[in-house]
């Protein structure tokens, strides 16, 4: 079932529902998946079950293209790994990543075929933050892990318009504090931001008001709560790094949203797209019809994956050589 609003933000030259394997995939993950996150525990046990059965997952339906160059970093406070695709070299852009899910169970690793099918697309080579998950490190360990790398590409001599920074799930809520928090402090803003089912609401409010139009196939809004609790918890609800509000940042970056018809954080997606443009931002938001949560990782599984990132991949070329189209007019000019 798609409301009128999720209609009206449907990709252009995308067909009004998901292929026959994305919707097949949709059902047969809320027939399994749904119910094994729903009775694990968020104890250490359960959490260890969840992050196996996340990175066999991504592994199997997002393998990494062959031909791909990792590099791991562990320089400080700073931890990840710089990805690229085959003929993909180091240049004046680049990405940073901010993997998902719920501050407690991927990894930059299990993010590696996503990252390395997105460096792929755009021809830029991905520095995936390996931030600090809870409950071994609880807020705001993420969100301090996520800036320390943003000022090391800066640091390292990346231009702030030269960054892109994408994610996915709880990396599209770092993603809008470290966007409030450049504001801040006054650090220039990255040259675009891409993220695929960004989630913005910890207290799920949204996505359970959203479950009752339409259950998520992957998790419940109860279960996902209880995960992100264990990062948010000893916090009050409304501490501004928590509930962020992007209406008073002054610069904020173009935006690409995309997200799944079929999963409950579309909510959020439509919040933040709203917010954005309240703010004077520019923000390009897409439901994809049937889709699952952050589906552009699942390329073996659901056909839409590589189209959706292909479209990410204009996005930001588009984005990043119209800044430097203005930037010579403004020189022209003076």
């Amino acid at each position: 079932m798609s409301s009128t609003t999720d209609v009206a933000f449907v990709p252009t030259g995308i067909a009004a529902v998901g292929s026959p394997r994305a919707r097949v995939a949709a059902f047969a993950t809320r027939w399994s998946l749904r119910p094994l996150t729903s009775a694990l525990p968020t104890n250490r046990r359960g959490i260890r079950v969840s992050r196996r059965i996340v990175a066999a997952s991504m592994n199997l339906f997002g393998p990494v293209p062959r031909g791909t160059s990792v590099d791991l970093v562990a320089d400080g406070s700073v931890r990840g790994e710089w990805v690229r695709a085959a003929g993909v070299t180091p240049g004046e852009r680049v990405i940073l990543y901010l993997h998902g899910s719920a501050y407690v169970i991927c990894s930059a690793r299990t993010h590696r075929g996503l990252t390395a099918r997105l460096s792929r697309s755009t021809g830029l080579p991905v520095f995936t933050v390996d931030y600090r998950l809870a409950p071994e490190h609880p807020f705001p360990a993420a969100a301090d892990d996520i800036e320390s790398a943003y000022r090391r590409l800066l640091e390292q001599g990346y231009r702030a318009k030269n960054i892109v920074i994408a994610g996915d799930s709880a990396g599209g809520h770092l993603a809008a504090d470290l966007i409030i928090e450049n504001d801040r402090t006054g650090t220039p803003q990255p040259g675009a931001v891409v993220l695929f089912s960004p989630l913005i609401d910890l207290d799920f409010e949204l996505s359970a008001q959203t479950e009752r139009i339409r259950k998520d196939p992957m998790i419940s809004a109860a279960s996902a709560r209880a995960l992100v609790k264990l990062y948010t918890d000893g916090n009050a609800a409304d501490l501004p790094r928590l509930r962020l509000d992007l209406a008073l940042v002054r610069d904020l970056p173009p935006t690409l949203i995309q997200v799944g018809g079929a999963e409950m954080l579309r909510a959020d997606a439509r919040h933040l797209h709203s917010m954005i443009d309240m703010a004077g931002g520019s923000s390009e938001l897409e439901i994809w019809p049937d889709q699952m949560h952050v589906f552009q990782a699942l390329p073996r599984l659901i056909p839409e994956a590589e189209l959706a990132l292909e479209r990410a991949a204009e996005f930001i070329a588009h984005t990043l050589d119209n800044q430097v189209v203005q930037d010579d007019s403004k020189e022209q000019v003076s």
